[in-house]
């Protein structure tokens, strides 16, 4: 007898909802809009109906199915509690508990970033490991930590918070969270763009870099990758601060596998080389022969990770 279950990766935006064979093959994905209007009061009640009308569409028993998983935008504490999710308006309360009462499955619940890692970890770039470390770099950096095969959530949901680990004491410019020297600052999309405008404004090498209106981090790149010496110099950098930073955690967690993924990792090898090369220099010996590989879900990681919770114990 087939199982099924549900992923649910709530964002600021949209929600993806998947369905699920439990032994991870995905069989339909769908979006819906995130309703944050009224501090998203109605946000569990659209995911609820959205559930249902799957479950009437393709005919599913609910004794069949395990249940659905929930990925949050904010610290999700063990018992279901939510401790706040600024960009859906949510305030403290049982994320799990309500679902329940609304679907009548059993609900399980994570931050976003952790089951996104778990999700990683389970059918993408860490398949096969147990200890993993994903890394998402996009506008931000997120991060999750998954220690033989268990999410390590942190008694308020915060771990895994890499993108806030103080990298630099004498920054003068503050992080989206408040604080100064973040690895997020130097990192995320956002941040190598912001190093760069710092460099073209205080450098006058030569570079194709200026004569580039609107920079991203993937033009940096792509510079870099054609031998532009202040683009390669940029990934060189940004290279130097995630791999320190990396090290540290191997330090702590000792994982098989570092899985890099989010926007910023569409860079692929040249990102993967200049962060291993830091990383091996400054992690202690016992954990220098780490692997790196590329997160492979993209998108739906987070879906995948949400089902997975479903079937740990």
């Amino acid at each position: 007898m087939k199982k099924y279950g549900f992923g649910v990766d709530i964002g600021g935006t949209t929600c993806k909802i998947g369905l699920f064979e439990t032994n991870g093959t995905l069989l339909d994905d769908w979006e819906i809009p995130t309703n944050t209007a009224n501090a998203g009061a109605a946000i569990l009640d659209d995911i609820s109906a959205a559930i249902e009308g799957k479950i009437k569409e393709k005919s599913i028993s609910k004794d069949n199915i395990q249940g659905v998983g929930v990925g949050v935008p904010g610290p999700v504490k063990s018992d279901g509690t939510v401790l706040k999710c600024v960009n859906l308006g949510w305030g403290v309360f049982n994320v799990t508990k309500v679902l329940e009462e609304k679907t009548g499955l059993t609900v399980k619940a994570g931050n976003d970033a952790n089951v996104a890692a778990l999700g990683e970890m389970w059918q993408g770039g860490g398949m096969g490991h147990e200890d993993v470390v994903v890394v998402t770099l996009g506008t931000g950096v997120g991060g999750g930590i998954i220690v033989n095969g268990k999410m390590v959530a942190g008694a308020n949901g915060a771990g895994g918070e890499i993108g806030h680990m103080l990298m630099n004491e004498e920054e003068k410019e503050s992080c989206n969270c408040g604080k100064k020297g973040c690895l997020e600052q130097y990192a995320s999309a956002t941040g190598i763009v912001r190093m760069a405008k710092q460099m073209l404004a205080s450098d006058s090498h030569e570079t194709s870099l200026r004569a580039i209106e609107n920079l991203t981090a993937k033009d940096i790149f792509d510079a870099a990758k054609a031998n532009d010496e202040v683009a390669y110099a940029l990934a060189e950098k940004l290279g130097e601060v995630l791999g320190t930073a990396l090290a540290s955690i191997a330090c702590v967690v000792n994982p098989e596998v570092i899985v890099i993924g989010g926007g910023v990792s569409k860079a692929g090898t040249i990102l993967l080389d200049v962060t291993k090369k830091y990383f091996t220099k400054k992690t202690f010996h016992a954990c220098a022969d780490t692997e790196f590989a590329l997160a492979k879900l993209g998108n739906h990681a987070g879906m995948y990770g949400c089902v997975k919770l479903l079937l740990d114990k």
